[in-house]
């Protein structure tokens, strides 16, 4: 387990240099197979694949070295877009009011989302705390977890996928990490029942969302079985925290800010988290 404290559909033009052979770790490219329509990070290779991680979509996929092409664009308008979209605008020194946001416990399979996950709290000057876990081990932690940071929201995320040629979404063992979600999520609320004193925000690209919110999260993906953004879990929670405790939230609002919307993430109407006191 590590710690780590505070601290897509998109637009390409390619100049192909490389074509499948002679690419190596860590360099970006994209699939002919699938039109570009993804960036992919390389991590790990053999004699005929390449083992791929989607840089901004919570995805991990593999492709033959010959339908690999390296992306050389230093730009990409459509996540640009999105960041400016997502990007905290909450004042909490506009007037003689003070805030307190709600408290982040973000556990994540990944690193790198889990890094940007933190810093996007950071910037909103949110307290939040991220725990590095596999998927498969995050039912048996997240109990002693809660006990100990006593958070507001947990976010429960990683890596997932729906098999779809089993051509059988009701099933969750046709999705590869859901069931590892569910059972996290039915431990959280082990913790604490109530949907208001604990907000929770679970699931990953392709996520089984009926399981989950069954299960008791606030906020499931994916109700249309799509891949999400590396910051979508982030972006929910971060709104959560900055959310009056004494209003309903405005769930649609809140879902429209995601990079999918509700196709992408879905959830259930409750309070806030944030309360506001006087004087400064």
């Amino acid at each position: 387990m590590i710690k780590m404290w505070n601290n897509s559909h998109f637009f390409i033009v390619l100049i192909i240099k490389l074509i499948g052979d002679g690419m190596k770790i860590g360099d970006l490219v994209t699939r002919i197979s699938h039109n570009h329509d993804m960036v992919f990070v390389i991590t790990d290779e053999d004699e005929e694949n390449y083992y791929l991680k989607g840089v901004n979509i919570r995805l991990c996929a593999d492709c033959k070295k010959s339908d690999a092409v390296l992306y050389t664009d230093k730009e990409d308008k459509d996540e640009d877009d999105y960041l400016k979209r997502i990007k905290p605008e909450f004042d909490m020194d506009r007037n003689d009011y003070f805030y307190l946001p709600g408290k982040i416990l973000h556990i994540d399979a990944d690193d790198d989302y889990l890094s940007r996950c933190i810093k996007y709290y950071n910037d909103a000057h949110i307290w939040s705390i991220g725990i590095k876990e596999d998927e498969k081990n995050i039912p048996g932690s997240i109990y002693n977890l809660l006990e100990e940071y006593r958070p507001s929201i947990v976010v429960i995320t990683g890596h997932d996928a729906y098999y779809q040629r089993k051509n059988d979404s009701s099933n969750i063992n046709n999705y590869k990490n859901s069931s590892y979600f569910v059972e996290a999520v039915k431990e959280a609320r082990r913790y604490e029942k109530s949907h208001e004193k604990l907000i929770i925000i679970a699931g990953a690209c392709q996520s089984d969302y009926e399981e989950l919110i069954k299960a008791g999260a606030n906020f499931a993906s994916s109700p249309k079985r799509i891949n999400i953004h590396a910051l979508d879990p982030a972006v929910v929670a971060t709104l959560m925290s900055l959310s009056d405790a004494n209003k309903d939230i405005d769930l649609k609002s809140i879902l429209d800010k995601t990079k999918y919307g509700s196709k992408g993430m879905g959830g259930i109407r409750t309070k806030g988290t944030m309360y506001i006191g006087y004087p400064r």
